[in-house]
């Protein structure tokens, strides 16, 4: 792939809403994850005794870290170590977070990986602008069709401002989130309550774009484990689904504040069934009103309960 295909472009496109023949699915991923993903573990690329771990830690997908977690003179050998393991499929979804786009690291990353079997997505860095997922998509495009789901994260006001737009920008791409820490700094935020506007920003520009609800960006302290659970019931309260890890000990705490209730469902169980004996808006004999966006949200409640 040339420079300027990862190169951040100019501004000047706002995106738009994708048709229905732009929202066909690419080619089949290798690797099987739930339907509803909820942990997401990182494992830096130039530490395989580490990846090794994270694929049978019980991770829902395992993020292979090419950038902020491998050193400068590390890259070239992350690198190889990911194309060596990515030679082979998985029973663990495998993804990569490649460096960032506006480098030429980048460019050798994609190369390296996007062809090879055992790759099921490929995690973009520092996203600011539609034009970037674009050019990798063109530039991981494969020649029988498809190519590997891209997921752009958000690092930076400017990311944020045009979450909608990359969201929208072309049907390879499979999801959005945010990378907090740089997201933290570039803003000047102190308190955790000064990035939820950022999250919800997020939340809704996936909803828009018919995009699978956001996943939380990581917990940085690996040993606070009631702040990580406390952080997760804010998130799924603003509508986030499932979180991103750093350290196996966080995937029970993601995944158990992530699942419904007993309440929860019940509730939604009593709503798919009153939708199946009666079609259309109802009051249920408790006073909740029922439609068909209720329904939808009670039929994803119940799918998370039958995860393997």
């Amino acid at each position: 792939m040339s420079r300027t295909t990862t190169a951040v472009k100019p501004p000047g496109t706002d995106g738009g809403p994708r048709s229905a023949a732009r929202r066909a699915a690419p080619a089949p991923a290798p690797g099987r994850p739930p339907a509803l993903p909820l942990t997401w573990l990182y494992a830096p690329g130039d530490r395989p005794q580490v990846v090794a771990k994270a694929l049978a830690s019980g991770a829902d997908v395992v993020v292979v870290d090419l950038e902020d977690a491998v050193a400068r003179d590390r890259k070239g050998y992350a690198r190889a170590a990911t194309a060596e393991l990515l030679g082979e499929v998985h029973p663990v979804p495998v993804h990569v977070r490649v460096n960032a786009l506006d480098g030429p690291l980048a460019r050798a990353d994609l190369e390296a990986l996007a062809g090879l079997p055992g790759l099921s997505g490929l995690r973009l860095p520092k996203v600011t602008c539609p034009e970037q997922i674009t050019a990798v998509a063109e530039a991981t495009a494969r020649p029988g069709g498809g190519g590997p789901p891209l997921y752009a994260l958000l690092e930076s006001a400017l990311g944020v401002e045009r979450a909608y737009p990359i969201a929208c920008a072309h049907p390879a791409l499979h999801g959005i989130g945010l990378g907090e820490a740089d997201l933290r700094a570039d803003l000047g935020v102190r308190e955790e309550t000064g990035l939820d506007w950022p999250r919800s920003r997020v939340v809704v520009a996936a909803r828009a774009a018919g995009l699978a609800p956001p996943a939380q960006s990581v917990h940085p302290d690996t040993r606070d484990l009631e702040g990580l659970a406390a952080s997760c019931a804010r998130g799924r309260a603003l509508g986030f689904l499932g979180r991103a890890a750093i350290h196996p000990r966080q995937l029970p705490i993601i995944e158990r504040a992530y699942l419904p209730t007993e309440r929860e469902l019940e509730e939604a169980a009593a709503i798919v069934e009153a939708a199946t004996v009666r079609p259309g808006a109802q009051a249920l004999a408790d006073g909740r009103f029922v439609d068909a966006a209720v329904v939808a949200a009670a039929r994803r409640t119940l799918s998370l309960a039958r995860r393997p």
